[in-house]
């Protein structure tokens, strides 16, 4: 029995009508996924509020030293008999770290001893020739009473015992200058021995023995020694742009090249005021006391640091593009800044304050009475026309009928009217809720107070909230600032979507 194959092209044909199949679904899915997340994608880019810390630093670098480095000199010349110490090596106050060859002083304090024999012998003759010349003035002054002796040989015997007392003051005078020659000169007999003046290590030592020191205008180094290593400290140079942030206390994080693998922690302990000029480029010294009691850091690394200057903790961040985004168009000149501009940020947020006071009923009631009173008058003056802004002298040549007259301020003009601004609406406040503020308690009053200082005095911006796809403007009240996100607060919650940019249109 034959059979007959099937053609090689008719068996292929259902292989190939698959794969056409499989790839025009393929397509299809891929159009439809596209349009999908185009649609879902939106007109705009956003970025989430969330809610974290902030950490505001500032960089800097700087060198380690021991808190208290001590350099031991010379205060003789002489040459060097012997080194007892090396780098490294562990020192207690008072221990012997070299000597100088003492021959010539105790010379000069034998010759000095001799002198001051010398000078007492001379005062032994002197006193018995002041005895001697006393008892002679006596008998001639008995024998001048009586008219036995001339008056000249009593005045000469007189004299005589002067004489007598002036030798015996200058032999002792002799005898204290060769007294305190001598020991001036044990007591540089004594500093041919070098003690270390404290506890601690020694960084350096710059002398060999047989060295011959000279110490003629200043001492020698011949030692460096680092009183206590277990605590070290950092000197920063921290730009002038900054150094208004820094204060003691603050926390302090750095590395070091030679351990790239650990963070280390210190503390500001010191800003000091000798400011520092390189290349018209002016710094600040600050000292960073650190806690080294492991041993590990070293003196002179270089150290890369970032002083904590602030930091808010679980608070509303956003991304800084959020705040320099503007809608553009006619999305723009709908999304405009709230009616009431600050003053109407500043009525919100008081509100949230006076809802953290625990107010009594009659309390709530005042605060809502004097906070309508100011938005009814928000309202009226916003509803009011504005001099000038229509009418025959309404045009733009600036008449007397005209609108407001534009003044061009200097940066230093601008920032005295907003300075100057935020005192008067901050007086208008505490004016608006004078009776409010006159029902609280003394703690109420003195967390109002602030909480109404701080608010009129804070930075307002306009962010964009996407609300059904489009952007809203929300007024609110801008914080700290790491660099990339910026705390916020006002009518705002985590997880709210606000406009960051506008993506092109397909």
């Amino acid at each position: 029995m034959s059979t007959r194959s099937k053609p090689a092209g008719r068996r292929a044909r259902p292989y190939i009508l698959v794969a056409v199949a499989i790839a025009a679904l393929a397509a299809a899915g891929a159009w439809w996924s596209g349009t999908r997340g185009a649609s879902e994608e939106g007109a705009y880019r956003t970025t989430e509020v969330q809610r974290g810390d902030i950490r505001m630093a500032i960089s800097a670098t700087g060198t380690l030293s021991a808190i208290s480095t001590v350099v031991v000199g010379s205060q003789i010349s002489g040459q060097v008999t012997q080194v007892l110490v090396d780098f490294n090596d562990k020192v207690e106050s008072g221990q012997v770290l070299a000597r100088i060859d003492p021959s010539s002083y105790q010379a000069q304090i034998e010759q000095g001893s001799a002198q001051i024999a010398s000078a007492r012998a001379s005062l032994s003759q002197a006193q018995a020739t002041l005895r001697n010349a006393e008892l002679d003035y006596r008998r001639k002054a008995e024998l001048g009473d009586r008219q036995l002796v001339a008056r000249s040989d009593i005045d000469l015997a007189r004299a005589a015992r002067e004489q007598a007392q002036a030798q015996v003051r200058s032999a002792q005078a002799q005898i204290q200058q060769q007294t305190a020659a001598t020991r001036t000169t044990r007591i540089n007999l004594d500093r041919t021995v070098i003690r270390s003046p404290v506890d601690g290590v020694v960084l350096t030592r710059t002398i060999e023995a047989g060295q011959t020191v000279a110490a003629s205008l200043q001492a020698p180094e011949l030692f460096t020694i680092a009183e206590d290593l277990s605590k070290m400290k950092i000197e920063l140079a921290v730009d002038e742009a900054d150094i208004g942030q820094v204060k003691a206390g603050q926390g302090v994080s750095f590395t070091a090249d030679a351990f790239a693998d650990r963070q280390f922690r210190g503390v500001v302990e010191q800003v000091r005021l000798a400011a520092t000029n390189t290349s018209n480029v002016v710094t600040y010294p600050v000292v960073v006391t650190v806690d080294n009691s492991d041993g590990t850091l070293l003196p002179g690394l270089t150290v890369n640091a970032e002083i904590e200057v602030n930091r808010r903790d679980d608070v509303l961040k956003v991304s800084n593009a959020a705040l320099r985004y503007k809608p553009t168009g006619a999305e723009g000149a709908a999304a405009a800044m709230p009616p009431g501009g600050a003053r109407n940020g500043v009525s919100a947020d008081l509100a949230r304050v006076a809802a953290d006071l625990g107010l009594a009923p009659a309390q709530q009631a005042a605060f809502d009475e004097a906070l309508a009173a100011v938005q009814a008058r928000q309202v009226a003056r916003q509803a009011a026309p504005r001099p000038g802004a229509a009418g025959a002298g309404g045009g733009q040549g600036g008449g007397q009928g005209g609108g407001p007259r534009m003044v061009v301020m200097s940066a230093g003009g601008a920032a005295g009217a907003a300075s100057q601004m935020r005192q008067r609406m901050l007086q208008r406040f505490r004016e608006d809720f004078a009776g409010f503020r006159g029902s609280l308690d003394e703690s109420q009053a003195a967390r109002w107070d602030a909480a109404l200082s701080s608010l009129v005095g804070a930075t307002r911006a306009t962010v964009y909230k996407l609300v059904d796809g489009s952007p809203q403007p929300v007024l609110v009240r801008v914080g700290a600032s790491d660099g990339t996100d910026t705390e916020l607060s006002g009518a705002l919650e985590a997880g709210d979507l606000l406009v960051t940019g506008e993506r092109p249109a397909k």
